[in-house]
C-alpha cells in the first residue's frame, strides 16, 4: 500500500490504502469531536467557523480555529519535505517511513493525553491531531497521485457523485461503454473511502468511551504495523531487483 507510487499502483492497492488509513483518520477525528467538541481534519468546517468568529469579533476563538488550519497545512508541508528528501536519497519506502513518523508522533500525543495534559488538553490534542492528519493526507495524496484522500470525505463524496452521474450516462448510452470499467474502479474506491471513514468513526467513539486516550496509542500501533509491513515489502522488492541486476551483470560478464 505504501510502496508503489502513481501509475504503478492498481485498484486493489488503492482500496487497501483508502480502507485502512481512512478508518484510522475517521476514528481519530470522530473520537476527538466526542471528547472535546472539535474536528481535527475538517478544514472546510474549521475555515467556515474561523470566518464566523472573525466576523463577530471573537478573536481568541478565531485564533484557535486559525491554528487548527495552520497545523493541518504545516503537517502536509512537513510530510512533503520528508518525502522529497527521501526520494532525493532514493529511499524506496519513504512513504511508509512518513506514516511511521505519524505513528510515533501520535503515540507521543496519546501519552500526553493520558498522563500529562490538564489545562492545555484541548488545544494540544486538536492541534496535534490536525498536524498529523495533514501529514497523513499529504502522504496518501502524493503516493496515489491524488486518487485517494483519507482524512476527510468532502472530495470523495463529490467524486462519488460525479462517477454516479457518469455511470448513469453510460447506462443510457450517452457515454461510451469503454468508460464502464474505469468508472466502476473509481466508484469502488470512493465508496470504500467513505465507508471506511464512517466505520472508523463509529469504532473510534466506541473505543474512546471504553478506554479513553488509549485509543491514540492503539491507532499508533496500527499505523506502525501498516508502515513496518510496507517497509519490509519495499526491502523485499529492492532485494529482488538487486538480485536480477546482479544476475544480468554476471551473464554479460
Amino acid at each position: 500500500m505504501l510502496v508503489r507510487q502513481g501509475s504503478h499502483r492498481n485498484e486493489k492497492i488503492d482500496r487497501g490504502l483508502a480502507a485502512s488509513l481512512a478508518a484510522v483518520a475517521g476514528a481519530l477525528n470522530a473520537s476527538a469531536f466526542y471528547a472535546v467538541g472539535f474536528f481535527s481534519a475538517n478544514m472546510t468546517g474549521n475555515v467556515s467557523t474561523l470566518s464566523d468568529h472573525l466576523a463577530v469579533g471573537q478573536w481568541l476563538s478565531a485564533l484557535f480555529y486559525g491554528g487548527i488550519v495552520l497545523a493541518f497545512v504545516l503537517g502536509a508541508a512537513v510530510s512533503t519535505l520528508i518525502v522529497n528528501e527521501g526520494r532525493r536519497r532514493n529511499v524506496h519506502a519513504i512513504y511508509a517511513y512518513s506514516i511511521l513518523t505519524e505513528a510515533f508522533l501520535l503515540a507521543i500525543l496519546g501519552c500526553a493525553e493520558l498522563w500529562l495534559l490538564t489545562e492545555w488538553r484541548v488545544p494540544v490534542l486538536i492541534l496535534g491531531l490536525a498536524f498529523l492528519m495533514g501529514l497523513q493526507n499529504a502522504v496518501v495524496t502524493r503516493i496515489s497521485d491524488a486518487r485517494v484522500r483519507t482524512t476527510h470525505v468532502s472530495g470523495m463524496a463529490t467524486d462519488l457523485g460525479i462517477e454516479l452521474g457518469i455511470a448513469f450516462d453510460v447506462l443510457r448510452g450517452r457515454e461510451p461503454a469503454t468508460e464502464t470499467r474505469h468508472n466502476l474502479t473509481k466508484l469502488r474506491l470512493h465508496l470504500y473511502t467513505i465507508v471506511a471513514f464512517l466505520v472508523g468513526g463509529v469504532l473510534g467513539v466506541v473505543v474512546y468511551r471504553a478506554v479513553g486516550g488509549y485509543l491514540l496509542i492503539l491507532a499508533a500501533v496500527l499505523l506502525t504495523v501498516i508502515a513496518l509491513d510496507a517497509i519490509w515489502r519495499a526491502r523485499e522488492i529492492l532485494a529482488a531487483r538487486n538480485k536480477i541486476v546482479g544476475k544480468n551483470a554476471d551473464e554479460e560478464a
